[in-house]
C-alpha cells in the first residue's frame, strides 16, 4: 500500500468510514462502485455537449465511443 494517503479521494457520498478511507490507496478507492463510494466519473465522465436523455450515471460509466454512436437529439456529444 506505498500510495496510501491522509486523505480520502472520495468526491461524493460514502460507507465507507472515514479513517478508513484516509488510509486506502486512491487505486482502491476508484475500485469500489461510486454507489458505495463515490469517486467521480470513471471514464473522465459525461462527453456530452448538451441536455441528454440518457442517465447521468450511464453517461459516466459508457466509454466515449459509445456516448459519440448515439443521435445527437438523444445525447449531443459533437
Amino acid at each position: 500500500m506505498s500510495d496510501s494517503t491522509t486523505r480520502s479521494h472520495a468526491t461524493g457520498d460514502s460507507v465507507v468510514p472515514q479513517k478508513l478511507q484516509e488510509k486506502l490507496p486512491a487505486g482502491v478507492e476508484k475500485a469500489v462502485p461510486n454507489v458505495l463510494h463515490d469517486t467521480g466519473p470513471t471514464d473522465g465522465g459525461s462527453h456530452a455537449t448538451g441536455d441528454s436523455a440518457v442517465p447521468k450515471a450511464a453517461q459516466n460509466a459508457v466509454p466515449k465511443g459509445a456516448e459519440e454512436a448515439l443521435p445527437d437529439k438523444v445525447h449531443p456529444t459533437n
